[in-house]
């Protein structure tokens, strides 16, 4: 019990990553009811970006002299940048066409895409670096050690840790606000509740999806960074796993429900990390679809997801 405290801080974090790619799946779900299973790729192109740029800062010596937030903030950037226009991509020429087909030709082609994007990904790596396993280098190297009254052992808490709950929360708060505060956002909740009916009022409905993919992938891309940072070691395929792991967190949350989202992967991340600590990392896994099956059959809206019928 004595490392229970430990592994619930440990799973906040990782459970930050999984909401902010969780808001990418639910983003999309709710404007289309489309699973983008390829979100979970373009948090991998993400990852790749920013830690490509800190190797680029590295090798040219900057790195160890740049401010950290600096450093962070450049591979931010393009990282969403390249994300944002992949997703933008990936909706125009992948979905935007079958948009009228039966949902299974719609899941044939996001399972495509997102063995097309990690294949490219090794591909371009393995030529770039001669290798497609790639250390990411340190940004923020402080690690502190808080004592907490009543605990036999401090808390261990890398900076790393605090910088992604800090982004995580300041995005999560951004895209509320857009959402619920600008034109942009009630034109997407408008074509989420009737796309028809938006369109009689004016609503150019493939611009907001488009916008929307671009929202969602973005964040996905900053998420990729983030993840590098703190796990230090990137391939094409944690995409995959972490891609799987964070649409449960949105099924846990409610899917088409941006808080929900978030309280899922939080939900998720502290589950993961406190039961593989009990268990096993390696059983870690087994705790997410769990808790995926146990919410499909008590509360299939998930937590915070309210019961709508199908649109006829």
């Amino acid at each position: 019990m004595d490392i229970l405290p430990q592994l619930f801080l440990d799973g906040l974090v990782v459970g930050f990553v999984y909401a902010l790619i969780a808001v990418g799946y639910t983003m999309v779900y709710g404007v289309l009811e489309l699973i983008n299973f390829a979100h979970g790729d373009i948090f991998m192109v993400g990852a790749f970006v920013g830690t490509e740029v800190l190797v680029a800062l590295a090798g040219w010596g900057l790195r160890a002299t740049a401010d950290p937030w600096l450093a962070l903030s450049l591979a931010l950037l393009p990282a969403m940048a390249v994300a944002a226009a992949l997703g933008v991509a990936v909706e125009r020429f992948a979905y935007r066409p079958l948009r009228r087909s039966p949902r299974l030709i719609i899941l044939i082609s996001a399972i495509g895409v997102s063995f097309i994007i990690e294949d490219l990904v090794r591909l371009v790596e393995t030529i770039h670096q001669g290798k497609f396993v790639l250390p990411v280098p340190t940004v923020f190297p402080d690690v502190y050690h808080v004592s907490v009254p009543g605990l036999p052992s401090p808390l261990t808490i890398k900076a790393n840790s605090l910088v992604v709950v800090g982004a995580a929360v300041i995005m999560m708060v951004v895209l509320t606000l857009i959402v619920s505060r600008t034109r942009a956002g009630r034109a997407m909740r408008a074509v989420a509740e009737d796309p028809v009916t938006a369109a009689l009022q004016g609503v150019d409905v493939d611009r907001i999806i488009a916008l929307t993919f671009l929202i969602g992938s973005a964040m996905g891309g900053a998420a990729g960074v983030l993840f590098a940072t703190q796990y230090t070691t990137i391939t094409p395929y944690i995409g995959f796993l972490i891609g799987i792991k964070a649409f449960t967190a949105a099924v846990v949350g409610g899917i088409g429900n941006i808080p929900g989202s978030f309280l899922g992967g939080i939900l998720l991340g502290v589950l993961e990390q406190v039961g593989g600590g009990f268990v096993g990392a390696k059983f870690q896994n087994v705790f997410a679809f769990c808790v995926l099956v146990a919410v499909l059959i008590f509360k299939p809206s998930g937590l915070l997801g309210q019961r709508v019928q199908e649109k006829v």
